[in-house]
Parts: C-alpha cells; sequence; structure tokens
C-alpha cells in the first residue's frame, strides 16, 4: 500500500526544504535525548495530575467529559420518548417534560456537538501538525474546567426540579413572563460561560493551525482536518457572539426589567429570534464540519489514495461555513416576513447544498478512484454517514420552500430532519472516528471489530427505526414539544414505533461504551500505524510517549508518510529538529502563516493549577449572579480576574536566557518574538474579532429597534448627553493614540517618555468610561422605562467596560516595565496591549456616534 518515492509528486521539494541529517546520533546521545524529553514532557503524577496541561492530558479529559454529557443527554431522550410511547401516557409531569426536552437539547447542542470536535481536536491536532503541543496549553486547560464546570451546573439544576424549560432556543415571552424560577438564568448565564470555553479552544485550534505547523508544511499541503478546524474556528468566532449579545439583553431584561422583549415598552421578542438564529443555523454546520474532517482523514486511508479534488474540498467547506450565515432566517419563515426576505432565503438555503454535495463526491471519487477496503467498523460508520446525511440534507431542502414549511414547520417532520442532519451527519462519523483513532489514544490498544459491527447495526437499524417515522407523525399534524397526545390522532403507532427504535439506538451505544471501557489489559498492543496511513499523526509510537513527535520533520507532501522515504525512522532517530531539550524546557516550533517557514522556537508553560483556578473563580461569578448574590459574584469575578493577572505575570512573555537556539539541522531561531509573527498577536487578534462581533450585535439591536417603531427614539423620552458622550469617546480615542505612543517610546527605550505616555492613557481610559456611562446616568434614562434608554445603557455599559479592561491592561505593561520583564527589546505585553486598543478605538468611535449622533440623524429621516 505505501507508495514509493517515485509514485510522489516530483514538484513536492522546493526551494527552502531542507533534509533530514544523513546518519543518526550516536545510540548514546539518542537515549540522552530521550530522557530529558521524557523528563520536560511528562504529566505530573499523584494529585498533581489535575494540573496538566499537556494536549494529551486535557484534551482526553476534555473528550471524556463530552461522552459523559452526551451519555446523559441521551438517557434524558429515552425519558422524553417513554412518556410519548403510548398516547396520553402520565410517565413524566408536564412541567418535567419540559425540563427534559429543553435540556436534552441544550446538552446535545452545547455540551456535547461543539466541544467533541474541540476536545478531540485539543487531542489530535498537534500530531496532525507534527507539533510537540499546541501554542497555549493553559488556555486549552482554562476552556476545559469552564466547561466542566458549566456543564455539571447547568446538568445539574434538573435533580433539583430547577432546570430550564423553554426549549433550547430560550424564545421570549415564554421565558419571561412565564418562567419566574431560575432555570431560564441557569441557561443564559451557565451556557454564556460554556461559550467562553468554546471560544477560548477556538482561538487555541486556530492560533495552532496558523502558526504550529511544521517547516515545509505550506497551506496547500496541510491536512485536511486542519483546514476544517480553521473554518469552523472562525464560524465559532462570528456565530457565537451574537448568541452572547443575545443572553446579555434576556439576562437583563430577567433581572433587571429592562424591557428589551417587551412590546408594552417598545422591546421586541423578534430580535431574540434573529440574535438566536445567526447563531443557531451556522452551529448546525459548525458541528457537522468537524465529522465532514473526520471522513476528509479516513476515507483517504482506506481508498489506499490521496483525496481527490483537494482544493475543490478546502473551496466547499470554506463555502459551507460563509453560506451558513446567511441561512438563518429560514427558521423564522412563519413570523410574518416580507415575500422578498422569504425567497432569498429560500433560495440561499438551498444554495448551501452545493458546496456540501462537492464535498461528498470528492469522498466517493476517492472511494472509488482507490482500492477501498469497507472492512472496517470505522469505515462503515463513515458509509452510513454519508447516506443518511443526503437523506437529511434531502428534506432540508423541503423545509427551505416556504409554503412547505408553513405546513411542516414545528411538526415531528422537522425533528425527523434534524436528527437526520445530526446524528447522520455527526455522531456516525464520531463514533467511527473513534474506532479508527483510538490506537493513538489507548496506548496501541484497538477496540473490538466484532463489538464495533454490532454496535453499528443496532445504532444503524435503531436510528432509522426511531426518527423515519417522525416525518410522517409531522405530516400527520404532531407538534413538537408537547408532552403527550390524545389517542386516535393517526400517530399511536408511529410513536410506539419511534419509542421501540429509541431502544435499539441505546442498546447499540451501550455495545459501543461497553467496548470502549471494557478491561484490553491482556489485549495485544496493535501495530504502529495500525491503518497504514499517511498523516503524521500515526507517528505517535504505541508505547506512548508524551512529547508528541521524537523530533519535528519538515514536510514536502500531503501524505508524508506515504511520500516521504525512510520518514518515520528520521523522525525517530532524531534527524528533523529539536530533538532535544537541553534547557529543560518545554518547546515546539513556530512558523509563518502561508509558506510555513520557521520563526521561532516557542517555549510553552508547564502544569499549573492556576488555569483551573481562574475557571473555578470566573465559574463563580456567573453562578452567583445567577441567584442574584451579587457580592459573592463580584468577589468572585475579583478572584478570577487576579488569577488571570497572577497566569500572565508568571507564564507568559517570559524573557529568555539567550536570544536564539539552535534547533537543529544548522537552524538557529530566536527565543522571544512579538507583533504579528508572534502567537499571542494572533491569538489577541482572533479574540477581539469575536468581541467586536458581539459588540456590532448590540449595535444590530439598537438598530433593529429602530426599523420596527414608527419613530427611534421615541418621542418624549430623552437622549443621551452628547457633550459627555462625545469626551467619553475623545478621551478613549485620546488613550488609544497615547497607548501607541507608549509602545513606540518603549522600542526606542525612553523610559520617561514611555512612563508619561502609558499613564495619560491610563488616565484617560478611566476618564473615558466614566464620561461615557454618566451619560445616560446624568440624562435621567430609566433602562426600566422603555427599551430605547435600555439599549443606550446597554451600549454605553459594554464601551466602559472594555475601557476599564484596556486600563488593566495598560497598568500592567507599566508593572511589566517598572519589574524588568518588559524591555525596549522584548516588548510583547505592550503590542498586544496596543492591538487590543486598535479594536477599542473602533467600538468606542461606534458607540459615540452612535449614541449621540443617530438619534440626530433619524429625526432627519423622513
Amino acid at each position: 500500500m505505501n507508495k514509493t518515492p517515485a509514485d510522489a509528486p516530483d514538484d513536492r521539494v522546493r526551494p527552502g526544504d531542507v533534509d533530514p541529517l544523513p546518519e543518526a546520533p550516536p545510540k548514546a546521545v539518542r537515549e540522552a535525548q530521550e530522557e530529558r524529553l521524557m523528563t520536560v514532557w511528562r504529566a505530573p503524577k499523584g494529585w498533581r495530575y489535575w494540573s496538566a496541561v499537556n494536549n494529551t492530558e486535557v484534551g482526553l479529559w476534555y473528550t471524556l467529559a463530552a461522552f459523559a454529557f452526551f451519555l446523559f443527554g441521551g438517557v434524558l431522550a429515552l425519558l422524553m420518548r417513554v412518556q410519548l410511547a403510548f398516547p396520553e401516557n402520565d410517565f413524566l409531569s408536564a412541567d418535567r417534560y419540559n425540563q427534559v426536552f429543553t435540556l436534552h437539547g441544550s446538552v446535545m447542542m452545547f455540551l456535547f456537538a461543539v466541544p467533541i470536535f474541540e476536545a478531540f481536536s485539543i487531542l489530535i491536532l498537534p500530531q496532525m501538525l507534527g507539533a510537540r503541543d499546541l501554542p497555549f496549553p493553559r488556555l486549552s486547560a482554562f476552556g476545559f474546567w469552564c466547561y466542566l464546570i458549566g456543564g455539571v451546573f447547568v446538568c445539574g439544576s434538573i435533580f433539583f426540579d430547577a432546570a430550564p424549560k423553554g426549549g433550547w432556543f430560550m424564545y421570549p415571552p415564554m421565558t419571561t413572563d412565564y418562567q419566574p424560577g431560575v432555570g431560564a438564568d441557569i441557561w443564559l448565564l451557565g451556557l454564556s460561560f460554556i461559550e467562553i470555553a468554546s471560544i477560548a479552544a477556538a482561538v487555541e485550534l486556530i492560533v495552532g493551525a496558523l502558526k504550529c505547523r511544521p517547516p515545509g508544511m505550506r497551506v496547500n499541503l496541510m491536512p485536511l482536518y486542519s483546514w476544517y478546524i480553521l473554518v469552523v474556528g472562525a464560524m465559532i468566532l462570528f456565530a457565537f457572539p451574537p448568541l452572547i449579545a443575545g443572553d446579555i439583553l434576556l439576562e437583563m431584561e430577567r433581572a433587571f426589567d429592562w424591557p428589551f422583549f417587551d412590546p408594552a415598552r417598545g422591546g421586541d421578542p423578534v430580535l431574540w429570534q434573529h440574535l438566536f438564529w445567526i447563531f443557531g443555523h451556522p452551529e448546525v454546520y459548525i458541528v457537522f464540519l468537524p465529522s465532514v474532517a473526520l471522513m476528509a482523514t479516513i476515507v483517504p486511508t482506506f481508498a489506499r489514495t490521496p483525496i481527490v479534488g483537494y482544493s475543490w474540498v478546502v473551496l466547499a467547506a470554506v463555502g459551507t461555513g460563509f453560506l451558513s450565515f446567511g441561512l438563518w432566517v429560514h427558521h423564522m419563515f412563519t413570523i410574518g416576513l416580507p415575500g422578498v426576505s422569504i425567497a432569498i432565503f429560500s433560495a440561499a438555503s438551498m444554495a448551501v447544498a452545493i458546496p456540501t454535495g462537492v464535498q461528498l463526491f470528492c469522498f466517493l471519487a476517492t472511494l472509488l478512484v482507490g482500492k477501498a477496503a469497507v472492512r472496517s467498523t470505522a469505515m462503515l460508520f463513515i458509509l452510513a454517514s454519508l447516506v443518511t446525511f443526503v437523506a437529511g440534507g434531502l428534506t432540508g431542502v423541503m423545509v427551505a420552500v416556504a409554503p412547505f414549511d408553513f405546513q411542516a414547520h414545528d411538526t415531528y417532520f422537522v425533528v425527523g430532519h434534524l436528527h437526520y442532519v445530526l446524528v447522520g451527519g455527526t455522531i456516525f462519523p464520531i463514533v467511527g472516528g473513534v474506532y479508527y483513532f483510538y490506537p493513538l489514544v489507548s496506548a496501541g490498544k484497538q477496540l473490538s471489530e466484532r463489538l464495533g459491527r454490532i454496535a453499528f447495526w443496532l445504532l444503524l437499524i435503531g436510528f432509522n427505526v426511531t426518527f423515519l417515522p417522525m416525518h410522517w407523525s409531522g405530516l400527520r399534524g404532531m407538534p413538537r414539544r408537547v408532552y403527550t397526545y390524545p389517542a386516535g390522532l393517526g400517530v399511536d403507532l408511529l410513536n410506539l414505533i419511534s419509542s421501540c427504535g429509541a431502544a435499539l439506538l441505546a442498546a447499540g451505544f451501550l455495545v459501543f461504551v461497553w467496548d470502549v471501557l471494557r478491561p484490553k489489559g491482556k489485549q495485544p498492543v496493535a501495530p504502529r500505524n495500525l491503518w497504514g496511513a499517511g498523516t503524521l499523526e500515526w507517528l505517535a509510537e504505541a508505547t506512548g510517549r508524551p512529547w508528541g513527535v521524537r523530533s519535528i520533520p519538515e514536510i514536502d507532501s500531503r501524505y508524508p508518510l506515504w511520500d516521504q522515504p525512510n520518514f518515520v525512522r528520521d523522525v525517530d532517530e532524531g534527524r528533523f529538529y529539536l530533538p532535544d531539550a537541553e534547557e529543560g524546557k518545554r518547546e515546539t516550533l513556530v512558523t509563518s502563516v502561508i509558506d510555513a517557514q520557521p520563526q521561532q522556537c516557542l517555549r510553552v508553560p508547564g502544569p499549573s493549577f492556576l488555569p483551573a483556578l481562574a475557571a473555578l473563580f470566573t465559574g463563580g461569578l456567573f453562578i452567583f449572579a445567577t441567584y442574584h448574590w451579587w457580592w459573592w459574584a463580584g468577589g468572585s469575578g475579583l478572584f478570577g480576574l487576579g488569577t488571570i493577572l497572577v497566569w500572565l505575570w508568571t507564564g507568559a512573555a517570559r524573557i529568555p536566557e539567550k536570544d536564539e537556539k539552535n534547533v537543529g539541522l544548522g537552524l538557529s531561531l530566536p527565543l522571544y518574538v512579538s507583533g504579528p509573527q508572534a502567537v499571542g498577536w494572533w491569538a489577541m487578534t482572533i479574540t477581539m474579532i469575536g468581541d467586536m462581533t458581539a459588540f456590532i450585535s448590540l449595535v444590530f439591536g439598537y438598530l433593529f429597534y429602530w426599523t420596527v417603531h414608527p419613530q427611534f427614539p421615541p418621542p418624549g423620552l430623552a437622549d443621551p448627553d452628547r457633550a459627555l458622550l462625545l469626551i467619553g469617546g475623545g478621551a478613549l480615542l485620546g488613550s488609544w493614540g497615547a497607548t501607541i505612543l507608549a509602545r513606540r517610546w518603549n522600542r526606542a527605550d525612553r523610559a520617561v517618555w514611555f512612563y508619561g505616555a502609558a499613564a495619560a492613557a491610563l488616565l484617560l481610559s478611566v476618564g473615558g468610561a466614566a464620561a461615557l456611562t454618566a451619560a445616560p446616568w446624568r440624562a435621567g434614562l430609566d433602562p426600566t422605562e422603555h427599551v430605547y434608554p435600555a439599549i443606550v445603557w446597554v451600549l454605553a455599559g459594554w464601551t466602559g467596560l472594555h475601557a476599564l479592561t484596556g486600563a488593566i491592561m495598560q497598568g500592567y505593561f507599566i508593572a511589566r516595565r517598572a519589574a524588568g520583564r518588559m524591555t525596549a527589546k522584548y516588548d510583547a505585553d505592550v503590542c498586544n496591549v496596543t492591538l487590543y486598543w486598535h479594536f477599542m478605538a473602533l467600538t468606542a468611535a461606534i458607540t459615540a456616534a452612535t449614541l449621540a449622533g443617530f438619534p440626530l440623524l433619524a429625526g432627519e429621516l423622513p
């Protein structure tokens, strides 16, 4: 199967590519190198094990937690099917059923579908890239602990009869006027906390895919899995912030009676639907595309040939991600939209089938071109996924046709369609991926093919018996989200069949779980690269070495294990980069974004409890706020901030003991870089893009109210104090300029000028924040009176809070310079804060212009 060098494309070697060492180091030298690498990268033992930040540990915890939540959500689904098996059943009360179905949808979407892809990517992406670890291992650990704490908080609510019960979409006024308990608050604040984990993981994965590729792995040689991670990471940055903005508005209404969704005081519940579905529809593709990435990884291995249409697959993935943001309105066809809007979004909903089809046809072509061997459980699940997802896609095209959607909306037809897409397109590839990748995470132990086939048929048959009848149930008029139905409606037998299918489905998952958990101590270790794959993750040694790769290779092909001669031997014998850890530091390579040229030897931090403590205190902020324990929430938030500052102070941008390091093959790289070459600069850029998206979503809310009111701002209500708005905006722009000067004078090593500019920037930040937030207060705007003052307060408060965050950052780099941890040469701190202030200046300008200028402009409009 393995290709010979002669089979490789002739143009894969390019100028600048290097060869491995012609001879391996002596055996004694290699053993000493391996011992040092083992010491440096080994996870802690005993109770300190939980301070580990290695991608292998954090990724494994993350994956296991995601599957635990998945099984919990599955049990909730079984309870629903027991209740619906017979008409007028009283197994669950209406109130309990509402909690169960709300938590089922929320758990599956927020605690499994997205986190499982991020968890698995943290676990496997470094190996796919030939990297020792991702660039911010402590950020990965922080994200995991946030996810675990938030998930337990949300799921645990059902055991105290306090779970949310407004559906996973939480539409107001159902979740405002009709839910007086804390269930909706648990959903809003608990899942907002979890969304922090999702965004943190997205930042980590995007920077990892862009900057931690091995030398030579240009963007056109990246594994398709990495491309999908990039696309999905970008989608998370643009999809999750609108939901966070919506969560803020809905929680403000519930906690403080600010009427964003109360029509009696100018609010509009349709705004929530827009913000939710701007997130909700891309969410479907956020969970689907990573599973396609698994297909793109597994199919070539079993077809024994490179993927057909690599470039087309990449373009189609990007196109799917882009189009997915133009479809959200097709969830709102029945709210009374103009016909033109319905036509546009209906057409866009059908258009997304084109890039999706391109990807599926490329996989089929790869199977046809190669020598496909459907003799493994992994491939069975991939093929089942292709068929099932196509079926779900076809019913998706049906509901994209508005007249049909009017009939099927909010019926079980949609439930059947949704599960064909999500289970067929997501769950089946994930289970197949577990069978494929299991030897890499279990010290070479393989899952049982016999049990795998039993699980496969139980799952496939059980799935179709469960969800296929739901299409007919829906067409016969059975609505969604009802806890029972009258006998004789024509859906009795269909519901009973669905419930029997759910039992089969559960049996299939039980077999799968047993196969994963059963003792395997006496089972022989599977051969290295069990499936004969061509990608880098299969360099991993079955004996479980903690360093990822023995030496970081030079890459000349998309399938180096097939195409590059003696590749595994050269990597194992340390003939490539970073074969040693002579200074006792954890190190990996950073390369350029496009051409993967080496730029830095990055030292990554080791084990620490700080990420877990930061997550615990941050979680306290959200959890205490749920119960309106404001002092406790504030105190927990301050402890969280303090922990994060200690974390950054002790672990980020540390000045090395020397400027450069010889990383092997005659190459020396700097140990410290700042600006666009640094991973921190990229992380700040990506984070702020997500932050700006949330801010723009709030501005969208302001303009939305203008579109739905005959006059907005409404007559009779005061405007915020324009002078204070302009003073505040001007002060923040001044702070931005002073921050730029501080960076410039720091580089020029003019300490007095640096401290003067930095101090001025800090004072202007605090003053600007005070002026902006004083503007609505001085005008006497009461946010509970009408939605106009409420949205003004939110925009001013958002900008003021960000200005204070910027002030803390400015104080931080002043202290770093005073402590000798930042110098004219080592200036990453001030560079990253300046980058933050570029976005902050834009936020301040938009806020001041909107709040001060839009009322004047609106008064001139007809």
